[in-house]
């Protein structure tokens, strides 16, 4: 008897010490799968040291003898670590426990140190001691119960599952708002502590699985308003029933002038004209003079500062200005008579800018043009009915169409980089449910409209730098070496010729080179989103460092101050300073505050854009689970590979989910097993498996032959 009982004990012990191991067996998956999703090898980081807390005999906040103080940027984690980017691509490792009060996409000040793995690799692993900046105090989630204590009768207390997966703090819930468990809310954070952290709900979402609830907790999140105050009504109202000043303006109503947009588009805000010279032609671009409603110190000015551009969503637009100023006064509808101010830029017969004048004007739109319209005239496919419509400007469509193609070679000829990813159109049905996605398709009128607003960019920038007065740049840096190097391998494992491309001095004339070959190998749309995440952003500056993927030294956005703040407060220097002659150092502090607005709302403005993309598409693919589709191997993934479906759709297929017993090969970027390769570019079938509605994910399933 006393025996078995000592081997009940031996066994319950046996299963208990099994459990730990098995726990911590999973917590390292859990922070390898994690440290993989970051493209950070995992071979060199002490696991222990995540589960234990690291380092757990240091708990002071001051920095030892062989620890350095820094600032960064704090990227979260669902497996509770997280990492620090603190500049010239360095990033280092916070474990588990260390957090403190961060939560992803915060500014915090950190203490690390460095120490060599193993392999004779050198690490580094910090804790977090301050959160210097943080980034948000809204967050949006589920609330769910939490019991406080062991048994039935204990009091129970709300928490937040943030729809962030990055997030992995605990939130407590004090004031719901009448909110039920399971709900979508979003609340406001009031207190942070060491990963326990306390809010209120601000708004009850209701059902998270609705595209309502989904759709506005975007909103929310990026911090997008989409009603304006009365008192910027009530501005916009009175500026723009102020009367043209036809004296001040140069009368351009007379030239052949007109618009080419998108169908659906209501802000016109570039016109363009042509005139061909013996020496090459005059170009002219000519933009609603915005500037003139919105002046310094307004309403106006004050919301174009805040908003910062306008937001194109899948249903609607939120534009950044008043509608009575957006699609009223400053649109160039046809037959009215417009402010604007007119670029007219002589060009060479190669294409290059002779020089550029810049006036005051007023101008009549002949046509409303249509990007469709004016690409079945050019394939000779337009009916009688749309030729009459463009009889005034067939002539100026004629020469526009000779002058792109040799804007087209300039481009190619200077280095501008060719690849393009395919943009879906996703068409709704009356109650603005997606019925259907597909790639939206560019033709000659398209390329050819970019092609002028990019060389009045070019010119309007060239002649604001050689004038010494100040301007809102828009620059791109060169690649960063350690991206550019695993693209390099990337591409070299796929079988494509990467001479001459070197990580520390990247040519464009060679890139283009290896997307026209990935292209004719038909792996060009991965090569293409390979190369666009390797690439550094484009953003603004008052400073000019030229702008790469264009292959341009002098750049700017001039052509779209309707909903570009960049642009609007490029024209009104030019207004100010090139026009009137006032100092160009009292606009300096001015440029530098409206380059660093603009970049900051147009990320915000791009991240909302995409996630109510990726919702639009997840209400889609959720009426067709189960069916079987064709796909295309977009990425592989140490959890798995992304699929995209012919319609732009992007899902996983998990790792772990995989029939069979599959590896990632990093070095060859590659998903294999005994028999099996999938490689980037590589053609397979899927079936649609699951949809998460609030992080805007696809699951997919491998269908297999």
């Amino acid at each position: 008897m006393k025996r078995t009982k000592n081997k009940k004990k031996i066994e319950s012990r046996v299963r208990r010490k099994t459990g730990s191991v098995d726990k911590k067996r999973r917590e390292n998956n859990e922070l390898i799968r994690a440290l993989r999703d970051f493209g950070i090898d995992p071979s060199g980081v002490k696991i222990k040291d995540t589960v234990d807390g690291g380092r757990g005999a240091r708990l002071t906040s001051r920095p030892r003898r062989d620890e350095m103080e820094a600032r960064g940027t704090f990227s979260g984690s669902r497996g509770g670590f997280g990492f620090v980017n603190i500049g010239e691509g360095s990033d280092v490792f916070i474990p588990e426990g260390r957090c403190g009060a961060a939560i992803d996409g915060d500014t915090v000040d950190i203490i690390y140190h460095t120490y060599m793995t193993s392999f004779g690799e050198e690490k580094t692993e910090g804790r977090v001691v301050k959160v210097s900046i943080p980034l948000r105090n809204t967050l949006v989630g589920t609330l769910e119960y939490e019991r406080v204590g062991r048994y039935r009768r204990s009091k129970r207390r709300f928490v937040l599952i943030p729809d962030d997966a990055k997030i992995s703090s605990v939130i407590y819930v004090r004031e719901n708002m009448g909110a039920l468990p399971g709900e979508k809310v979003a609340v406001k954070l009031l207190r942070r502590d060491n990963g326990r952290h306390e809010c209120d709900v601000i708004s009850v979402l209701g059902d998270p699985e609705s595209r309502e609830a989904n759709y506005e907790a975007i909103l929310i999140e990026a911090g997008i308003p989409l009603e304006f105050s009365d008192e910027e009504l009530d501005y916009a109202t009175r500026v723009a029933s102020s009367p043209i000043d036809y004296e001040n303006r140069v009368d351009l109503t007379g030239k052949v002038i007109f618009t080419i947009d998108g169908a659906g588009a209501k802000d016109l805000d570039d016109a363009v004209s042509i005139s061909r010279r013996n020496d090459g032609w005059e170009l002219g671009v000519h933009i609603a003079d915005v500037s003139h409603y919105v002046t310094e110190k307004t309403p106006l000015d004050r919301c174009a500062m805040s908003r910062g551009t306008s937001v194109y969503f899948v249903d609607k637009v939120v534009p950044m200005l008043p509608e009575v100023i957006s699609n009223g006064v400053c649109s160039l509808n046809a037959g009215e008579d417009k402010a604007a101010l007119s670029l007219r830029v002589r060009l060479s017969d190669m294409g290059e800018i002779i020089s550029a004048k810049i006036d005051k004007s007023v101008i009549k739109s002949r046509v409303r043009g249509v990007y469709s319209e004016v690409n079945l005239i050019f394939s000779g496919d337009a009916d009688k009915l749309l030729l009459s419509k463009y009889r005034a400007v067939m002539p100026a469509l004629s020469k526009m169409r000779e002058l792109y193609s040799v804007l087209k070679s300039r481009a190619e000829a200077r280095g501008m980089l060719g690849f393009e990813i395919p943009e879906p159109t996703i068409l709704l049905d009356g109650d603005g449910y997606p019925v259907d996605i597909v790639k939206g398709e560019r033709g000659i009128a398209e390329r050819m409209i970019e092609q002028f607003m990019l060389i009045a960019n070019e010119a309007v920038a060239g002649m604001l730098r050689e004038r010494g007065i100040p301007c809102v740049y828009r620059i791109h840096e060169m690649p960063p070496e350690d991206k550019m190097r695993d693209f390099i391998s990337y591409s070299k494992n796929l079988g494509l010729d990467i001479r001459g491309i070197f990580p520390e001095s990247v040519s464009p004339d060679k890139l283009n080179a290896l997307i026209a070959e990935a292209e004719e190998r038909g792996v060009g749309a991965a090569i293409s989103y390979l190369l666009l995440r390797s690439m550094a952003k484009a953003k603004y500056s008052d400073i000019p460092e030229g702008h790469f993927g264009l292959g341009l030294k002098n750049y700017c956005h001039f052509t779209s101050p309707i909903r570009r703040l960049s642009d609007l407060a490029t024209h009104r220097i030019i207004h100010r300073v090139l026009l009137e002659g006032r100092n160009p150092a009292g606009y300096s502090s001015y440029a530098r505050r409206a380059a660093a607005a603009a970049t900051d709302r147009e990320l915000s403005a791009v991240n909302a854009e995409r996630r109510i993309e990726d919702l639009y598409k997840c209400l889609y693919m959720k009426e067709h689970i189960g069916e079987i589709y064709d796909a295309t191997v977009s990425s592989c993934t140490g959890f798995g590979l992304f699929a995209e479906l012919d319609n732009t759709v992007e899902g996983l297929v998990p790792l772990s989910e995989m029939p069979g017993y599959f590896v990632f090969d990093e070095k060859n970027m590659s998903i294999r097993s005994s028999g099996l390769v999938y490689r980037i570019g590589d053609r397979i079938q899927v079936r649609a498996a699951e949809v998460d509605l609030s992080r805007g994910k696809i699951r997919f399933e491998l269908v297999l032959g």
